[in-house]
């Protein structure tokens, strides 16, 4: 293992403007979430699933993102059925998005005079994660929740959670550990666990995608990217970091197999309107002739 004096030295004699690029992994690299692929796996309908990890939210028992760590530590279905294999299980049941392994290629050397340390945070276990992403991107460059076991391979207790604030330790760690400026961090999400760690990152102006529609993050993030494929990820970055025009990054796409299509870019205004209180008495009035 390199130390961390050793990367920081290398970091200052490569001529190159380094970053890091963390990126959530439910829903924005892959089309399905952990918690239903396990619950399919232990026959537990998703209905039933919904429910209880709606009512923990609700209720705000745990950190957003990390009610399946407490399902899988708390209730009965998940516990007594669960073990260390069936995660590794379930992470080569989870449906990828498409040319993950390429936005990592590109990210390390592709983009001249740049170069992004590519790394996974997310709520889900981190034995489904690595198992997911097994050849595509290396273990130690991925941070989930990680448990203690027993012999059995049984969850004895929960040693560390990578949700909410958790996101925003972890890559606080992480950038102090790679000497990697505040601003010069780029962090991809999709929902609510990833809105603390997408403020923190706004607030030290670093750079922000969402990859949903989903106001609690498309309002915070500066850019949104809708796609079934990784690759366009990569389009703000080299918009607004790297500073390439149109042309070059259709090039880039080309010289992977890939045309663009369809390339629409959108000014999206959610606007909630209510009567006023004069309107309101108006509309009672008329409602009641």
């Amino acid at each position: 293992m390199i130390s961390k004096n050793a990367l920081k030295w290398n970091m200052a004699n490569d001529h190159r403007k380094h970053f890091l690029f963390a990126s959530d992994f439910d829903k924005t690299l892959t089309f399905n979430d952990t918690g239903y692929v396990l619950s399919e796996m232990l026959g537990i309908s998703v209905a039933e699933f919904e429910h209880k990890a709606r009512g923990m939210a609700n209720l705000n028992l745990v950190q957003q993102g990390a009610e399946l760590s407490y399902l899988l530590l708390h209730d009965p279905a998940f516990h007594s059925q669960v073990r260390r294999e069936h995660l590794y299980d379930a992470g080569k049941r989870i449906r990828l998005k498409e040319n993950i392994k390429q936005v990592y290629e590109i990210l390390d050397r592709r983009i001249d005079g740049f170069h992004f340390d590519f790394y996974v945070l997310s709520a889900a276990p981190v034995e489904v994660i690595q198992s997911a992403l097994e050849g595509i991107v290396p273990q130690d460059h991925i941070f989930g929740t990680e448990f203690k076991y027993k012999a059995s391979g049984e969850i004895e207790s929960l040693v560390r959670a990578t949700a909410g604030y958790g996101k925003v330790a972890r890559l606080e760690q992480l950038t102090e550990d790679r000497g990697v400026p505040a601003d010069h961090v780029v962090y991809v999400g999709d929902g609510s666990s990833d809105i603390h760690v997408m403020l923190q990152v706004n607030r030290r102006d670093g750079f922000t995608i969402a990859v949903s529609e989903s106001k609690l993050v498309a309002q915070i993030a500066k850019r949104t990217v809708l796609s079934d494929n990784a690759l366009p990820t990569l389009v703000p970055i080299l918009e607004e970091i790297a500073g390439w025009h149109r042309p070059q990054i259709r090039h880039l796409f080309e010289s992977y197999g890939f045309l663009i299509q369809g390339w629409d870019r959108v000014q999206t205004d959610w606007v909630t309107l209510r009567p006023s209180g004069v309107a309101a008495e108006k509309a009672v009035a008329v409602a009641e002739k």
